[in-house]
């Protein structure tokens, strides 16, 4: 009977702190229920889960907050300038830069921390004191890359305190560390938006291509996850497109009819926009992938608050600085020890940090990775892979321009 006893009240503890943790409504525990339900419906083989351990109407309350979500997002859109009319591009900051009258000033030098200008003047310097061969090729020739899943980065900081993976001067390109609670990830930033485009799998419409097949294929240096795309039960073969995808002027798939989806546009001013999915694609478009949601528009923050997609997850999202850097970012997620993910909001402050002035979440789960110079530099969130077959992905670098 002791035996009986104990397991029955074993039995009702843990009823009654099931029911707590389900029907509270103390904030901090109620947001953490709420980003469970959001984190399962917002994958396509788990949302059982939010539906075998809650009440049916909390899920379907998550469901509807989401739809007012996307109805909300429809009311925003990038502003385009006519035909007529050009972008103007906001001149980049120097970091800390060096007064030009000052005897003995490096114009190599000078040029590149005015591209890199997130750069820590102080931390590269004393960088090059310990590794002086960074400049045999000269300031145009640097290349460093620690950006490697085995290695561990450089001493180099940002101004926004990231740690530096990589500085590719010839590629234009800088890789830093992203971290917070529960999160690791990098953030690719390309300085020349003209060697951005959106590159199809071979087999687009058939199969998929892992990430590093299709940026090596395409000979670039960098690439990232871009569609979303049918995946009945995860076993999307990764060649059937979500919505839709223009490729270098080829136009896949169908435009998401659903309110609120929304399209990031490349257009041939080198420069990102965002509009509605169920809209026509406007004749100057090279490169677009449809997803949601909006990130940043037009410099302004579209998620967070009570009202956002706070489902923690592996992400990606793809965007563009006010100053018409190229910004790709990978959050690694489902890693318990490493990074679990995180949410949108947390996503587009890390760009705004950057200068953030276009951007969308991209397709995330088990396909946010991200691929540099021969190597993943993101964990996928499937260990025993290192991308899933994709329909298509961003990549940057080694494209012959117009």
């Amino acid at each position: 009977m002791k035996i009986v006893a104990v397991l029955l009240c074993i039995v009702l503890f843990f009823e009654a702190l099931y029911c707590f943790l389900v029907f509270t409504k103390i904030e901090p525990i109620k947001d953490l229920r709420d980003a469970f339900i959001e984190t399962a419906l917002s994958t396509m083989s788990h949302q059982w889960l939010a539906e075998a351990f809650l009440p049916k109407y909390m899920v379907e309350d998550l469901r509807a907050k989401d739809l007012y979500l996307r109805q909300k997002q429809a009311e925003h859109n990038s502003s385009r300038p006519t035909p007529t009319e050009s972008v103007e591009t906001t001149e980049q900051p120097v970091s800390e830069s060096v007064e030009p009258t000052e005897p003995n000033v490096d114009a190599a030098e000078e040029a590149f921390y005015e591209l890199f200008w997130e750069i820590s003047r102080t931390s590269f310097e004393e960088y090059l004191e310990d590794h002086p061969e960074t400049l045999d090729n000269g300031w145009e020739g640097i290349y460093i890359n620690e950006a490697g899943l085995y290695d561990e980065g450089t001493s180099i900081y940002t101004q926004q305190g990231e740690q530096v993976l990589a500085i590719d001067v010839p590629n234009k390109l800088l890789l830093v560390r992203v971290s917070g609670t529960g999160y690791l990830g990098v953030l690719a930033i390309g300085k020349n938006p003209a060697q951005l485009r959106c590159e199809a799998s071979e087999g687009i419409g058939y199969y998929g291509q892992t990430l590093g097949e299709i940026v090596e294929n395409s000979g670039g240096v960098i690439g990232m996850t871009a569609s979303g795309f049918y995946d009945p039960d995860g076993n999307g073969s990764g060649g059937i497109i979500a919505g839709y995808a223009m490729c270098e002027g080829t136009p896949y798939g169908v435009h998401y009819g659903d309110t609120g989806y929304k399209r990031i546009e490349l257009a041939s001013d080198n420069r990102f926009y965002i509009c509605n999915s169920n809209t026509e694609t406007t004749p100057d478009t090279t490169d677009a992938v449809e997803f949601s949601p909006a990130l940043i528009i037009d410099g302004e923050l579209m998620v967070g608050g009570f009202y956002d997609w706070n489902g923690i997850n592996p992400r990606a999202a793809i965007g563009q600085s006010e100053y018409g850097e190229i910004l790709m970012l990978i959050i690694e997620g489902r890693q318990v020890g490493r990074s679990i993910g995180t949410d949108t909001e947390t996503c587009a402050k890390i760009l705004m940090k950057h200068k953030g002035y276009t951007a969308i979440n991209l397709d995330g789960g088990t396909s946010a990775v991200m691929y540099y110079h021969g190597e993943y530099v993101t964990r996928c969130s499937n260990r025993a892979i290192d991308s899933r077959l994709l329909p298509n992905a961003w990549v940057y670098g080694n494209y012959e321009e117009n």
